[in-house]
């Protein structure tokens, strides 16, 4: 399975982004996705993540209000739109998949990830 995002970039505070993630290889109708950030030295975060069973997505505290995640399972793709980014989202966000879909929280394990895309808000 390879996982592709996309949708990166540079944004001022208070901008847009919207991240896909594009699954090839099989079908990840079955799999909870999730979206995880990395900044600078700080360790990678779950920022959200959604079940394939459906029910309500989850999210990180400093995140809740302002980033929705989604999922197109006949486009085997997911998504996250950011709104009123901060420069505290300053990060490379990877997408990721788990076939251990624990419905809903932080995903506790990574079966596939993706490559990476760098979002930086600045000032």
């Amino acid at each position: 399975v390879q996982l592709q995002a996309s949708g990166g970039g540079l944004v001022q505070t208070g901008g847009s982004l919207r991240l896909s993630c594009a699954a090839s290889g099989r079908t990840l109708r079955w799999y909870m996705m999730g979206w995880f950030r990395q900044a600078p030295g700080k360790e990678r975060e779950c920022v959200a993540s959604i079940s394939w069973r459906g029910g309500s997505p989850y999210y990180i505290d400093s995140v809740k209000g302002r980033f929705t995640i989604s999922r197109d399972n006949a486009k085997n793709t997911v998504y996250l739109q950011m709104n009123s980014l901060k420069p505290e989202d300053t990060a490379v966000y990877y997408c990721a998949a788990d076939n251990n879909d624990i419905g809903s929280g932080p995903m506790p394990s990574v079966d596939f990830w993706g490559q990476g895309t760098q979002v930086t808000v600045s000032s």
